[in-house]
């Protein structure tokens, strides 16, 4: 079976589906997704159960309210770094730490405001900074421990040199008006860390988890103007 890969807006956050040989969902989606899931699913004519791995980018509310929808609809096992762990089995994620003005003061009110409770999931694959290949799916690429956002963010970094990115960048207009580097991360010096890690690793296209994709030489830009 050839690769594809799909992007499938779930809430306000990007997930994406990659077929290979094997079929692995990025992301669990945010509050009040489960419908656009499974339309998302039904529009590409795959049945959930063919889904075996849902491999987190992060373990943020935005990236897991649906998991259990969608883990009890495929039966995949759920992989996340061992650092974000707990908020998927503890189901109380933490909000990031704002990096501007702006970032500040959502983080600020999303704390007074969002107080999440979600399922408890038990992690089937705890994934360590060595990250993993997904070449055993039937997928070329690999995960990649990215943190900064989260402590315990990764990253999919295919072969054709698109790479899924979750919250290391942003490009949706409630967070940033054009591409590039978070409004909300934990430690964006460690952001900045990881994306110079993985620049020089092939990357061409950038897939975001909130807004479009956008070309490589935009972040390359931030970075370089990074202080």
């Amino acid at each position: 079976m050839a690769f594809t890969f799909h992007r499938i807006p779930v809430g306000i956050d990007n997930c994406f589906l990659l077929r290979g040989e094997r079929t692995i969902f990025i992301d669990g989606g945010a509050w009040g997704g489960t419908p656009a899931f499974k339309r998302g699913m039904q529009n590409l004519n795959v049945d959930p159960k063919e889904i075996e791995l849902i491999i987190l980018t992060h373990g943020h509310w935005d990236h897991i309210t649906c998991l259990s929808d969608i883990r009890e609809m495929s039966g995949a096992k759920i992989a996340i770094h061992h650092s974000d762990q707990f908020m998927v089995e503890e189901g109380s994620p933490p909000f990031p730490a704002g990096v501007n003005a702006y970032g500040r003061a959502m983080s600020w009110s999303a704390r007074q405001l969002l107080h999440p409770k979600l399922p408890r999931i038990k992690v089937g694959m705890v994934l360590d900074d060595s990250g993993m290949s997904l070449h055993e799916y039937g997928i070329p690429g690999r995960v990649v421990h990215t943190p900064g956002h989260s402590m315990g963010h990764v990253s999919i970094l295919l072969d054709s040199g698109d790479a899924i990115v979750g919250d290391m960048a942003m490009n949706s207009w409630f967070l940033r008006l054009t591409p590039g580097l978070p409004v909300l991360a934990d430690d964006i010096n460690l952001v900045v860390q990881s994306w110079k890690k993985i620049l020089p690793m092939g990357i061409k296209r950038i897939f975001p988890a909130h807004g479009m994709e956008f070309a490589v030489e935009v972040i390359q830009k931030e970075i370089e103007n990074f202080e």
